[in-house]
C-alpha cells in the first residue's frame, strides 16, 4: 500500500474464493481508489470501472470529495448516491431509490458499489449489492466506530420493517474492507460510545484479556489514542473476522455474535428508531442478558455488574428507564427475532468474561431501572 505512505494492517476474512481483505490505517482514504485497482488486478474481480459511491450528506460533506477523487485517480467513473442519515431511513423506500439511480447510471453486473458511512449506509449499500441484478461487487468504507468493528464484517445485510429490526436482507460478503481509523476525529461522541459497545461485546463473548484491557485503558480509548484505537479495531475485526470464517452463516458459533441484540434489537423496533442508537440499544441488551444468565445460574454472581460497570464507564445507558416500555410488548418484540425457534427464543448469554453460548428461553422478564428518569 505505497500509494497512501501509511502503515496498513491486513486481517483476511477466510471464506474460500469469496475471501476478502479488511485494512486498517490511519489517514489512508485517499488509497482507496488505487487499493481497488489493485485488488481487482490480483483477485480478477472483473470490475468494469463503473462503481457507484453511496453515502449519506453528512459523511459526504467531510469525506466525499477525497473518495471521490481517489476512485476517479484510479480510472474508476463515479456516480454519487446520497441518502438520508438514521436508521429510520433504512427500509426497502430507500433501496428502491438506490436502484433507480444505478439503472440511471446504466450500472451493469460487473460493476461495484462503494458504501461510504456507518452501519446504514453499509446495511443498505450491500442488501442493494446483493439484489441489482442477482449481485454485484461492493466494499465497505466504514467512518464510524461501530460499522468499523462490526456491521462492515461479515456480509450480512438487510434493511428494517416497521415490525422488526433487519428482518429483510441477505448474506453478501464485501470485496474490501477499508477502514482509516482517522474518520473517527470527526464522530461525535455518542456514536463513539455506540461502537464501543460493539467492541465490549466481543471481550464479553470471546477473549477476556481484550476485556480487560477495555477496562484498563478506557482513558486512552475515550481519548481517541491512536494506538489504542488501532488495537481495539484490529481485535474486534479479528475476532469477528475468526467466527464468520468458522461459520458464514450462522448455523451455530456465530450466533454468539448476536449478545445484546435480541434484547437491543427489539428495543429499536419498539422506540421506533429513534429513542436509541443502536450500541446504545446494544449495551442495555447486554447488561440484560447478562442479567438474565446470572438469574439461570449460567454466569456467576458479580460477572453480570462488572459487565455493567464496563459499560457505564463508556457512556452508554445499561437498563431499559422504568415505564418505557412493558414487558408483554417486550416480549411480543423478541418473538419477532430471526433467532426464533418454534415460539421459542434462541439467545446468546455470557457463561464467563470471554464465553458464551446459545440458550433457548420460553420467558423473559426486563429488569427495569426503578429510579431512572423516564424522559430520558
Amino acid at each position: 500500500m505505497a500509494e497512501t505512505g501509511q502503515k496498513i494492517t491486513e486481517i483476511v476474512v477466510a471464506l474460500g474464493e469469496r475471501s476478502y481483505p479488511i485494512r486498517i490505517g490511519d489517514g489512508i482514504l485517499s488509497g482507496l481508489g488505487h487499493a481497488l485497482a489493485r485488488l481487482d488486478s490480483e483477485k480478477k474481480l472483473g470490475l468494469d470501472r463503473k462503481i457507484a459511491l453511496i453515502s449519506n450528506p453528512t459523511v459526504y460533506a467531510l469525506y466525499g470529495d477525497t473518495v471521490l477523487s481517489s476512485l476517479e485517480e484510479a480510472g474508476f467513473g463515479v456516480t454519487v448516491i446520497n441518502i438520508p442519515d438514521g436508521e429510520e431511513y433504512k427500509n426497502l423506500l430507500w433501496v428502491e431509490f438506490i436502484y433507480g439511480e444505478l439503472l440511471k447510471a446504466r450500472l451493469e453486473r460487473g460493476s461495484c458499489l462503494v458504501a461510504l458511512g456507518g452501519g446504514v449506509v453499509g446495511d443498505i449499500t450491500g442488501f442493494a449489492a446483493s439484489t441489482y441484478m442477482r449481485g454485484i461487487r461492493f466494499v465497505q468504507v466504514p467512518t464510524t466506530l461501530l460499522a468499523q468493528v462490526d456491521s462492515s464484517v461479515g456480509g450480512k445485510t438487510g434493511v428494517n420493517h416497521a415490525l422488526g429490526k433487519n428482518m429483510i436482507g441477505a448474506f453478501w460478503q464485501p470485496s474490501m474492507v477499508w477502514i482509516d481509523t482517522s474518520t473517527l476525529k470527526t464522530l461525535p461522541p455518542a456514536q463513539f460510545a455506540a461502537g464501543m459497545a460493539e467492541v465490549i461485546k466481543y471481550g464479553v463473548i470471546r477473549d477476556k484479556a481484550f476485556f480487560e484491557c477495555l477496562e484498563k485503558d478506557k482513558d486512552r480509548i475515550m481519548g481517541l489514542d491512536p494506538g489504542s484505537l488501532a488495537h481495539i479495531i484490529g481485535r474486534s475485526c479479528g475476532l469477528k473476522a475468526e467466527v464468520v470464517s468458522l461459520d458464514e452463516r450462522e448455523a451455530g458459533l456465530r450466533a454468539i455474535l448476536n449478545y445484546g441484540h435480541t434484547v437491543g434489537h427489539a428495543l429499536e423496533t419498539l422506540t421506533k428508531y429513534k429513542k436509541y442508537l443502536h450500541g446504545e440499544a446494544v449495551a442495555i441488551g447486554m447488561c440484560i442478558e447478562a442479567e438474565l444468565a446470572e438469574k439461570k445460574g449460567l454466569l456467576k454472581p458479580g460477572i453480570h455488574e462488572r459487565i455493567k460497570t464496563l459499560v457505564s464507564s463508556y457512556g452508554l445507558p445499561a437498563e431499559i428507564p422504568a415505564g418505557l416500555i412493558g414487558e408483554e410488548e417486550m416480549f411480543k418484540a423478541m418473538l419477532l427475532d430471526k433467532k426464533v425457534k418454534g415460539g421459542r427464543i434462541r439467545m446468546a448469554l455470557p457463561v464467563d468474561i470471554g464465553e458464551a453460548r446459545i440458550e433457548t428461553i420460553s420467558d423473559f422478564r426486563p429488569p427495569a431501572d426503578q429510579s431512572a428518569d423516564q424522559s430520558a
